[in-house]
């Protein structure tokens, strides 16, 4: 294939590119309601994502990176002109990953799976015809779209609502919290290690089926909870009588659970947003692997989820704080019980979508959970301007991630045909 080194070079620069746009723009949004809440200062949160935004990307990213890979466009069209499929995922790399550097920079927390999906689709249909793209599979993704933020509102809201009636209108919340607390930390490591165990290892070799995945997270998440409450029962505060110093404490138990949720979430986030840096570049090393031969499926290089996890810790330790500073503080103020509750359900959205191979929106999700808290709390408690504004910057990342990649595909085919 000719060019063939220099398609593959120029799709590891696109690829590292689109995920440090990732770690810019929804990496940050991953971690602002840790930030927002003052459970983790801006540097801790960025340790924090750099350690499990990694291990998601690595361990858990192989399913949903078939979905934009694989997933979308009728490769059996490009048999004969694999070149195309090649100028078409490098073109989608480079428009969304540039989509999402103007974006960053605005602090707008924009979709970067609207993004790559708008790109990809873009290319397909105008480059190739529209019969290239298979608008079932794009339906389902778009339905994910507006399912994801109404289940991880619907979540939050629960969620808040059980702390609120458990803990917060007790009679004598510090006692309730140091009670419960441990409970909802025994959440967190559950759902994180199920996930992990039923659909994150198999790329690397190490299957596990259902019921063994039921027992080991199980096991996880008991394990947690007795660390949690090991650390609860170790802090201690001056509070008396005082509801309001009961508060204070009741807040810091919550921010001993913010810091795990702030794991979970990041683990999260590798887990489904990789896809959306390396599922191109995949496509492309494929091709040029295979001596330019358009096969349907082939296996993940591990160095590909590596490279992925790498741009999006770079990514957020960069030009993450303007977007984490949008999400963290506009949307609804928050406090680490109220960031708890919607770190989790936006977490466990996540990463079920990630297992079943449904690339849907950390933005989404995110959003959809904190305004599900806010929700609890009354629409006032909402900044419906951010919101609306918020709304907005997710009906142009679409078009803006088409046109883009529609003309820079236009002008790779004109550089290398």
């Amino acid at each position: 294939m000719e060019y063939a080194t220099t398609y593959a070079v120029l799709a590891v620069a696109f690829g590292l590119f689109m995920a440090w746009g990732v770690g810019a723009n929804d990496v940050a949004n991953a971690m602002g309601t840790s930030v927002g809440s003052k459970a983790l200062s801006t540097r801790q949160a960025i340790i924090i994502a750099a350690i499990f935004e990694f291990a998601g990307a690595y361990f858990a990213g192989g399913a949903v990176t078939e979905t934009i890979r694989n997933g979308m466009i009728e490769s059996h069209l490009l048999t004969g002109q694999p070149e195309l499929l090649v100028f078409g995922m490098l073109a989608s790399l480079l428009s969304a990953g540039i989509w999402l550097l103007v974006a960053a920079h605005f602090g707008w927390p924009v979709s970067t799976t609207h993004s790559i999906v708008g790109a990809i689709v873009g290319f397909a249909a105008v480059g190739l015809g529209m019969d290239a793209v298979r608008w079932g599979k794009i339906a389902f993704i778009v339905s994910s779209w507006v399912v994801s933020p109404l289940i991880a509102g619907v979540l939050a809201y629960a969620l808040f609502r059980s702390v609120q009636q458990l803990i917060l209108i007790a009679d004598q919340p510090l006692e309730k919290a140091r009670r419960y607390v441990p409970y909802y930390m025994f959440l967190v490591g559950f759902i994180v290690a199920l996930v992990t165990l039923m659909n994150g290892l198999k790329h690397i070799g190490l299957p596990i089926g259902p019921l063994e995945s039921l027992l080991y997270a199980f096991i996880a998440g008991t394990l947690l909870m007795f660390a949690g409450r090991y650390l609860i029962g170790r802090m201690r505060f001056e509070t008396g009588r005082s509801r309001t110093r009961q508060y204070a404490g009741v807040e810091k138990y919550f921010g001993l659970l913010m810091v795990m949720t702030a794991c979970a979430m990041a683990f999260a986030h590798g887990s489904n947003d990789v896809a959306n840096a390396v599922g191109p570049l995949a496509a492309v090393i494929s091709v040029v692997q295979e001596g330019g031969q358009v096969v349907k499926s082939t296996a993940m290089p591990p160095w590909i989820l590596l490279l992925g996890g790498i741009g999006i810790v770079v990514g957020l330790a960069t030009f993450g704080y303007k977007v984490m500073a949008t999400v963290g503080s506009g949307i609804t103020q928050l406090t680490p019980s109220r960031g708890f509750a919607a770190t989790l359900a936006a977490a466990s959205t996540v990463v079920l979508a990630s297992g079943v191979g449904l690339p849907i929106s950390t933005t989404h999700a995110l959003v959809g959970a904190v305004l599900g808290v806010g929700l609890a709390r009354g629409i006032a408690a909402l900044n419906l301007g951010v919101i609306r504004a918020i709304f907005m910057s997710w009906i142009v990342t679409i078009p803006a991630g088409a046109v883009l990649s529609i003309l820079i595909f236009y002008l790779l085919k004109a550089i290398f045909t």
